[in-house]
């Protein structure tokens, strides 16, 4: 069944905001401090390692090497001017917060950031597009239903620490991954390997951005810097050696 992926994805994270919000009343609040910096060193880490396996690569011998500076220099100060000038962060601050009205959560002061913060880690990333157009094209949602489970145990955790507002971050997954396996016979030509790495590349660098605002509060506008994504794809098609 076309879509299967898509929807085991969202009632994934819907399962482990449930699982999250009931382990979080058994949690004392600076143990749940200690949780959500566990959550966002490992999210850090999870991102330096995707994406140094763009960014290095073994030659000869063994010796390894970097490369791409530029293209990630320019991706993301590029992405960022072109994301502030659209406020995305805004843009999704105010869902979030249309969101916790429409829910009953107007007194959950922490509803936004969490809101926010676990839709920027389940969205973002390679396995979401990959999998959206491997289940729209041929049906096979392999790809999403492995993510599933990580996106469950994500917002588990993040749910415990941070609170229910992680949960709803499975409407923008549902929006993002339908929206995909709907158009995949469109978005599958542009999807090269060599796009799908630059996505990967750049998403990792943002996963690790959404890492640190957890560990030391919110410093990066990391919905602004969405823009960078699209520019990553777009530069797989330039004959261009960044």
């Amino acid at each position: 069944m076309i879509g299967m992926g898509t929807l085991l994805n969202t009632a994934a994270i819907v399962a482990g905001g449930l699982l999250g919000r009931f382990c979080g009343r058994l949690i004392q609040e600076r143990h749940q401090s200690s949780l959500q910096n566990a959550c966002g060193i490992s999210t850090m880490f999870l991102g330096i390692a995707g994406a140094m396996e763009g960014l290095l690569k073994a030659g000869e011998g063994g010796a390894i090497s970097s490369g791409h500076g530029l293209f990630v220099v320019l991706c993301l100060t590029l992405g960022a001017l072109i994301g502030e000038i659209i406020d995305l962060e805004d843009g999704f601050e105010r869902f979030g917060e249309w969101l916790k009205v429409k829910t009953g959560n107007a007194g959950d002061q922490g509803f936004v950031h969490a809101f926010v913060t676990a839709s920027l880690t389940v969205c973002i990333g390679a396995m979401a597009i990959v999998g959206s157009i491997q289940d729209g094209l041929h049906g096979d949602y392999s790809t999403l239903a492995v993510k599933s489970i990580l996106d469950l145990i994500i917002i588990l955790v993040m749910t415990s620490a941070m609170g229910k507002g992680c949960a709803f971050s499975a409407i923008p997954v549902l929006i993002l991954e339908g929206g995909m396996t709907l158009l995949s016979r469109l978005i599958a030509p542009v999807m090269t390997d060599a796009a799908l790495g630059n996505l990967s590349m750049i998403g990792n660098i943002l996963i690790f951005c959404v890492g640190l605002n957890l560990v030391f509060g919110k410093k990066i506008r990391v919905a602004n810097l969405l823009p960078a994504i699209v520019l990553a794809v777009i530069a797989a098609f330039l004959p261009l050696s960044l």
